[in-house]
């Protein structure tokens, strides 16, 4: 394993590394975001038009150093998994060839553990997973003009979409804080029906349900982790009877595929940091003010009214009701 002095660092492959660096250092926490080669032939082939040639086995890295007081490790994983299509070998976006495989790298053990643990959760809900996931053998930083290349070049290309890059900049949750316990804390920690939706892809009866008609001011956090993911601000009265939102409390926060079962193409909603299953989003629901439903099972969440959320380690959302 490639020696690293620094603890809070981790090596991630993203296809183009202009992009992938810009994303962590959008990322409040992230201290250094450095472009380099990893894991190839070694340092004599450690150069853009080496590694270009595609025999080099190098992927284009980013070495990113973080303070975890401010951000964890697990919030700069899921940042990297949300952008990049983990389904697919030797190609992101535009760009193909070897040098652009996606991978995950760490130095420590203590990095490995998480490393191990969210890639564990990324290849459960993909259908296909080529990323990567190992020690790093070793690292050379990339030409200097390759360094902070989107800060000289603004205009220049990007796989990432730039919104998806200033989203991150402004992210308060972080999954860090809501980690998802072990399988049987989380079978002891649920009721029946709140482990048959959130654990098996269940969905709760219409209208009886606990929380489809309520509309007292407060945040909707997931049962499982308690992390985060809706606000009363954003819930609207639907006919579809279960709990409805225009929105998540921010978009990272839940996990958007495509569910294809029961004859019908649907698209599935699961918390971030805990995996739960939630329900669906649909694009064309006439009651709501922006035509999203994310309709999402009682069963799958816990409600924080307002007066309890600083109590409750919630109090930073706070200004989610202060209009």
């Amino acid at each position: 394993m490639y020696t690293d002095t620094t603890e809070s660092v981790i090596y991630l492959a993203g296809g183009c590394f202009w992009g992938m660096e810009r994303l962590m250092q959008s990322i409040p926490g992230v201290l250094d975001a450095q472009s380099g080669y990893a894991n190839g032939t070694g340092e004599a082939d450690a150069n853009y038009a080496a590694v270009c040639t595609g025999a080099t086995g190098f992927r284009e890295t980013v070495r990113v150093e973080y303070d975890p007081d401010q951000v964890s490790l697990d919030a700069l994983l899921l940042a990297y998994f949300y952008v990049i299509d983990p389904t697919v070998q030797d190609r992101q976006g535009n760009d193909r060839g070897t040098q652009y495989q996606t991978g995950v790298y760490y130095t420590n053990d203590s990095a490995r553990e998480t490393v191990e643990r969210i890639a564990a959760i990324e290849r459960g809900r993909s259908e296909a997973f080529f990323v990567e996931i190992g020690p790093l053998l070793n690292f050379y930083p990339a030409e200097e003009y390759h360094q902070d290349y989107l800060e000289k070049n603004p205009g220049g290309y990007c796989h990432i979409p730039l919104a998806e890059i200033e989203l991150f900049s402004r992210l308060r949750i972080d999954p860090g804080d809501y980690q998802k316990p072990a399988a049987e804390a989380v079978r002891e920690k649920l009721t029946a029906e709140q482990y048959r939706v959130t654990q098996e892809g269940g969905t709760e009866m219409p209208f009886a349900n606990e929380f489809w008609n309520q509309f007292e001011t407060g945040i909707y956090v997931d049962v499982v982790s308690g992390e985060p993911l809706f606000s009363s601000a954003d819930k609207f009265a639907s006919g579809c009877g279960w709990p409805a939102f225009t929105k998540p409390i921010e978009a990272p926060a839940v996990v958007e595929r495509p569910d294809d079962s029961h004859g019908m193409h649907r698209i599935e909603v699961r918390s971030r940091a805990g995996d739960s299953h939630l329900g669906h989003v649909f694009t064309d629901d006439p009651d709501s003010p922006n035509g999203v439903r994310y309709c999402i099972n009682s069963a799958a969440l816990r409600f924080v009214p307002l007066e309890k959320m600083e109590a409750e380690g919630y109090g930073y959302l706070l200004d989610l009701f202060s209009d």
